[in-house]
Parts: structure tokens; C-alpha cells; sequence
């Protein structure tokens, strides 16, 4: 769930014949706060059911446009604002661009699935029934074989605060060591799970990564984010040693450029261009709101 801190606040509408100022942070003189949009609300589930599905199709139409999809690997997941033990997945084999509402699994954390009649990823129910189940706080939850990923997850390291936007992670994302082969096993995922704790990413070694967030938006950011500082680094390292930002500068900026809304903002501009290119996107209905069980 995105909220204010003192280094990021909501815009607000002025009022008439107010003009737009910057924020002063009150504790740091000559400092001023970054404001950004709040998130939406709603008021009913059924119009929330609607845009979260809506908007893990778009995640889904935004991965395969940015080469973030392999093959028949990768699952994108959100709760279910109504009964939270459900999330909506992706179909086993069904291209991330291709991907519409109506093509969504229903599935529960046994692995039942309540609407669709699409085979689900074992790889999917296993590893993401486990983190939603630990992390109630974490509405989507997202993972995919991206190539920077996985080369980045081959050297067994996190990621380093080298970058600005590295910082985003910067002692918020955890190494999950070792593999055992293709997830399939349901104490794997309670591994998995385990290992990410409170953070919002994981790099699963020889594998690929996995973030997490409080909306479909920012955990979808949060992946593009990450898999391009794997990248930086990958870069960085290959052309000679890279001096890290320090400590205190990089948990500063964290606050900052890892916050909830930071990351739900940041996926603003990536949904406004796929619905721009890809307006079938747009095309939710009633259907697409309700849900008898």
C-alpha cells in the first residue's frame, strides 16, 4: 500500500487560484519533498476486481514488449480485492502479449482453480501461493526468466546501491542461494517465501528474480526496475570495479526512489504507452467485475 513519508507526499488539487508550490521537507531546511499522485481508490470491489485485472494484463503486455518473457516460463499474480486467499494468474502456456482479462485463472492457496478452464504452471501456484500466503501485504507478485535476471542470478550476489535507481533495493531484496531444479515442490516455495521476508524482491540464483508489491503497478515496476540494475551492474563489473554510493546517501535515496508510490508512479508512463499501442487493453466489462463462487 503506497503512502506518504517525509521524502514523498501525495499532489493534492489546489484550490482555486492557489498556485503549485514544492514542498519544503520541515526537518531539513532547504530541502524540498517530491510530491506525486495518489494511487486510486474505489468503492466497490467489483470496480476493483475490474482494475487490477486490468492492469495485470497490462503488466503482462508491457513484460513481452520489453523482452521480459521466455517461452512458457514466468507468472504475474494479484489478490483478489474481495477474497484475498484467491489470486489471478496467467494460464500455463498463454503468451504474456496476448494475454487478455477474460484469459485469467482463479486459483486458491491449494492450488484449486476456481474460474478458468486453462491448465495452471505448477512453477506459478507453488511459488506465488506461498508469498502471498506470508506476505499479506503483497497484492501482486511478479516473476519471469528476464535475461539480465537470470545472468545477474548466476553469480550468486545482490545487487549493488552503484546507481540511483539501484537504490531502490538497497537492503530491500534478498539472494536465494542455490538451485534445486524447476519449482515444484511446495516446501521450495515456503523456502522462497521465506527468504524474501519484508523486502520487495528476490533473486532466485541460476533462476531469475521476483519482486513484489502493494499494487500489480509497483510490483510490475519493481521488476522492470531491478532486471535493468542487474543489467548496470552485469555492465559495471564487466568494464572494471564500480564504487558503490554510500551507505548513508543509499539508504536516503531508498526512502526516496524505493518508496510504495515511487514505485506504483513509475509504472504510470509504461501503462500510458500500452494503452496506447495496445487499446484492446481498455476493454473490460461488467463481467470482468463480478465474481460468484
Amino acid at each position: 500500500m503506497a503512502t506518504e513519508n517525509d521524502a514523498v507526499k501525495f499532489f493534492r488539487e489546489p484550490a482555486a487560484g492557489e498556485k503549485i508550490r514544492f514542498a519544503k521537507d520541515a526537518k531539513n531546511p532547504g530541502r524540498f519533498v517530491f510530491t506525486m499522485p495518489q494511487p486510486p481508490t474505489f468503492t466497490s470491489v467489483t470496480e476493483e476486481r475490474k482494475h487490477r485485472k486490468q492492469r495485470l494484463v497490462a503488466a503482462f503486455r508491457i513484460f513481452s514488449k520489453l523482452g521480459l518473457d521466455e517461452g512458457i516460463g514466468g507468472h504475474l499474480t494479484c489478490r483478489d480485492p474481495e477474497y484475498p486467499e484467491l489470486f489471478w494468474v496467467n494460464p500455463f502456456g498463454r503468451s504474456f502479449g496476448c494475454m487478455t482479462t477474460k484469459d485469467l485463472l482463479l486459483v486458491d492457496h491449494s492450488g484449486t482453480v476456481i474460474k478458468g478452464r486453462s491448465p495452471l504452471n505448477a512453477a506459478a501456484f507453488v511459488i506465488h501461493s506461498k508469498i502471498h500466503m506470508a506476505r499479506p501485504d503483497a497484492v501482486a507478485a511478479c516473476h519471469s526468466h528476464s535475461m539480465y535476471g537470470k545472468a545477474f542470478s548466476s553469480l550468486a550476489q545482490e545487487v549493488l546501491p552503484i546507481t540511483q535507481d539501484a537504490c531502490m533495493f538497497y537492503q530491500d531484496h534478498a539472494l536465494f542461494p542455490g538451485f534445486n531444479g524447476v519449482v515444484a515442490d511446495e516446501a521450495e516455495g515456503e523456502r522462497m517465501a521465506e527468504c524474501l521476508g519484508p523486502h520487495k524482491a528476490l533473486i532466485l540464483q541460476n533462476h531469475g528474480l521476483l519482486t513484489v508489491g502493494g499494487s500489480v503497478d509497483e510490483a510490475a515496476f519493481w521488476f522492470i526496475a531491478l532486471d535493468r540494475s542487474c543489467q548496470a551492474q552485469l555492465l559495471a563489473q564487466a568494464a572494471g570495479q564500480p564504487r558503490c554510493i554510500s551507505h548513508e546517501v543509499a539508504e536516503d535515496s531508498h526512502r526516496t526512489v524505493g518508496s510504495a508510490i515511487s514505485g506504483w508512479f513509475n509504472f504510470q508512463p509504461y501503462y500510458e504507452m500500452i494503452t496506447r499501442e495496445q487499446q484492446d487493453i481498455l476493454l473490460v466489462d461488467e463481467e470482468d467485475g463480478q465474481l460468484v463462487l
